[in-house]
């Protein structure tokens, strides 16, 4: 199972937020910094998520990502406010190796068979869950969609790989939604990612026992409750 340290970009500063609140935010500093600790410490993968452009649309932290790409040798998936095919193509070009869409994949079924057509291998969709509803624009808007329907539709457009966020679990450190993971990840041959509310190395333990692709992990790392060099060789 790979782990992916989380970056997640607000003003060109590394924050967490609780719930995927605005207004709740704790800064971390420079993600440029950060990405090169994670590299350090052993990640193989990042998990970047620019929330400036998943509020308003567009990239709008790329420069920091520019950056962070050119700093540490290990690939980096990104998402946050690629809504468009030039935004994706502008995206993979700068060398970020998986694209992740969000509210553009329930809301722009066109663009997103497009853009697995092009590129199958660098697509990856966040399912974000509220209370088991798909949430969309920056987790401010929570849709009608069951977000397991949602998933099958993914994987019958040809989408290869997804992650799965509940939110009410994510910055809280409470565990994630295990059950709700085993389902989806039984019901469908995609690759799974868990985000939100990984908080120990039994947790990491839980999700690879489940038979995950990987896990994302986010405030666990910033507060020192998980150390990722103990993480990475706990899932080995």
């Amino acid at each position: 199972m790979i782990i992916f340290p989380a970056i997640d970009i607000r003003a060109g500063r590394c924050v967490r937020l609780l719930q995927g609140d605005y207004g709740l935010e704790s800064v971390y500093g420079n993600p440029v910094h950060m990405a090169e600790k994670w590299a350090a410490a052993g990640a193989e993968y990042l998990h970047i998520v620019d929330l400036d452009g998943a509020r308003v649309g567009g990239s709008q932290n790329l420069s920091v990502v520019q950056e962070i790409l050119a700093r540490v040798e290990i690939p980096v998936q990104m998402g946050g406010g690629i809504r468009s095919l030039p935004t994706l193509e502008t995206v993979l070009e700068t060398g970020v190796s998986r694209a992740i869409l969000g509210s553009a994949a329930f809301k722009d079924p066109r663009f997103l068979e497009e853009a697995v057509e092009r590129y199958p291998d660098q697509i990856a969709v966040s399912v974000d869950s509220r209370r088991g509803w798909l949430a969309t624009d920056g987790w401010t808007r929570t849709t009608f969609q069951d977000a397991l329907e949602f998933v099958h539709e993914l994987e019958d457009l040809g989408v290869r790989t997804i992650i799965y966020t509940d939110i009410a679990r994510d910055g809280m450190l409470a565990g994630p939604n295990l059950e709700d993971l085993q389902r989806i990840n039984e019901a469908v041959e995609m690759n799974v990612i868990a985000a939100g509310g990984v908080s120990s190395i039994a947790d990491l333990k839980a999700l690879k026992d489940l038979g995950l692709y990987g896990a994302i992990i986010g405030k666990a790392l910033y507060t020192g409750d998980i150390q990722l060099e103990t993480a990475i060789k706990e899932v080995e």
